[in-house]
């Protein structure tokens, strides 16, 4: 049997059994072989056999482990309007792409509104967005994905009534008179708002083929969609997709899914069920033991610990996966008090998954080990919103957020993540901002929480593909698997940890086959 491909250069495999090597053996879509150099593969190099040598580093094909992929697709295509603040930085720019639209589109949807890093927005009141548009639907959401604003219009054509009640697991902001009053917090509400939005979509093969494109470019061979409706499937198929997905379906009020859990294939599987506990920080809707400083206030869970129960005795009774949103201390505390009663104390087998876990403290790490609980982490809160953090919660809370190295210390695996479209689908630049912990601005939070670059490297690869129940086919270089494989122009492990995010990717593969970069050899 020969090799259709050989890559020579410095390989990091992520396989345990041989953590280095020197080549890399593919044949088809999967690894052959992996050596220390040409020579311990000379026996499977044929008349065919193309042989490259890389200047750089050849790595497992990125995971992200909890991004949109669905919804990132969505909202870089022509039928959104891009205001997030890697895109636009000033409140300027923002109010003028949104006047823009409004006056040219017959509806106008944004994606990106952030206020804590674009300073100087209005708040996004019903007056000041029926005055901005008295004619036509407005809407905008905020940059984390846990808010959205409206106008009349837009409210009608939702279908919403002044009186609309608030559904378990959000709510509307209303007047003095208990009506409506233009915005919507956590997904069960906001999906009152936009969810007919998908409606309008007939071909929504271009912005999912550019998405899979963007995404190759940094690497990324596999990616989840944490906020999955069923009502998407159909988006899905026949596109030729040149990233594997894992679907993460939103638990809804009936407790079940139309599909059995693993329906799918190599390609695109789904795996798992996503809940809020809370929502954003940057939304004034933590619930976390300490308060906002400026406010004094705290935020309750999204849910009542009884209806948190009921939610995931009954998906995990079906084989399901549970991944839920927690990232203040007290949604941690909700969750790991109900997943212990639903495992009745024992450790689980399922994976069972607290997403960012952004101030989760060191003893419930520790409680979640022992339950069989892993974590995915978001470093990118650090680079873009240190600062913000410090003048929100103050210096200690801003030193021990996301802390990716008390986890590790309990022995848990982790994923690092972008939540992309919150922030852009990076890995190299995840793993910069986790051996760092530096901002954009320079200021570095909590040193102690560091942690080393080839610790990183696997939360982007073979950790991240067995949170997604994909590490018998994907996230390490090791025979048999897929040749999901990233080309890097230098050995991140070799590079001083702030240079990493300055790293390019040469050329991606997936299943064997190149999908970004210059043809290789």
């Amino acid at each position: 049997m020969t090799a259709d491909l050989i890559l020579r250069g410095r390989v990091i495999t992520m396989d345990d059994a041989r953590p280095s090597a020197g080549a890399l053996a593919v044949r088809g879509d999967r690894v052959l072989a992996v050596g220390d150099d040409l020579d311990d593969l000379d026996g499977l190099r044929g008349p065919h056999t193309r042989v490259v040598d890389v200047d750089g580093c050849v790595l497992p094909g990125f995971v992200e482990a909890h991004g949109h992929f669905l919804g990132d697709a969505t909202v870089q295509s022509p039928a959104l309007v891009d205001i997030r603040p890697v895109v636009l930085a000033t409140a300027d720019e923002v109010l003028a792409a949104v006047r823009e639209a409004v006056a040219t589109r017959p509806m106008t949807v944004c994606n990106g509104w952030e206020p804590l890093l674009q300073k100087g927005l209005p708040e996004p009141t019903l007056s000041w967005l029926d005055e901005l548009a008295p004619a036509t639907p407005l809407i905008i959401m905020h940059n984390s994905g846990h808010a959205v604003f409206f106008n009349s219009a837009a409210m009608r054509q939702a279908g919403l009534t002044p009186t609309t009640p608030d559904p378990p697991g959000g709510r509307f902001t209303r007047n003095a008179a208990g009506e409506l009053a233009g915005a919507a917090y956590e997904p069960a509400a906001i999906s009152m708002v936009t969810g007919h939005l998908r409606d309008g979509i007939t071909d929504a093969a271009p912005a999912l083929l550019a998405q899979s494109a963007r995404v190759n470019a940094r690497g990324v061979t596999m990616m989840s969609e944490m906020a999955f409706d069923p009502r998407a499937r159909p988006l899905l198929e026949n596109v030729p997709l040149t990233t594997r997905l894992r679907l993460y379906e939103v638990s809804t009020s009936a407790l079940r899914s139309d599909v059995e859990p693993g329906a799918g294939d190599d390609m695109i599987r789904q795996v798992g069920i996503k809940t809020w506990a809370d929502g954003s920080p940057w939304t004034g809707n933590l619930a976390a033991s300490f308060p906002y400083l400026s406010s004094g206030e705290r935020h309750a869970p999204n849910y009542s610990t009884a209806e948190l129960l009921e939610i995931s005795r009954a998906y995990y009774a079906q084989g399901w996966q549970l991944a839920c949103h927690a990232n203040g201390d007290e949604a941690v505390q909700q969750v790991l008090d109900v997943w212990e009663e639903m495992l009745g104390g024992r450790p689980g087998d399922r994976r069972l998954r607290i997403e960012h876990a952004s101030s989760m403290r060191p003893e419930q790490f520790r409680r979640a080990h022992a339950l069989g609980v892993t974590c995915s982490l978001f470093p990118d809160h650090i680079y873009y919103w240190g600062e913000v953090l410090d003048e929100l919660f103050g210096a200690d809370v801003a030193g021990r957020w996301a802390p990716i190295g008390t986890a590790l210390s309990t022995g848990m695996r982790v994923s690092l993540h972008n939540d992309s479209p919150v922030t852009p689908a990076n890995p190299l630049h995840n793993v910069a901002v986790a051996a760092t912990r530096t901002s954009r601005l320079g200021r570095a939070f909590g040193t102690g929480e560091r942690i080393g670059v080839l610790q990183a490297l696997r939360a982007q690869t073979i950790d991240a593909a067995w949170q997604l129940h994909a590490d018998d086919v994907t996230g390490s270089l090791a025979p048999g698997k897929y040749a999901d494989i990233a080309v890097v122009s230098a050995d991140p492990t070799r590079v001083p940890p702030e240079e990493i995010e300055d790293l390019t990717v040469d050329a991606t593969f997936l299943a064997g086959r190149q999908v970004h970069g210059d043809p290789l050899g």
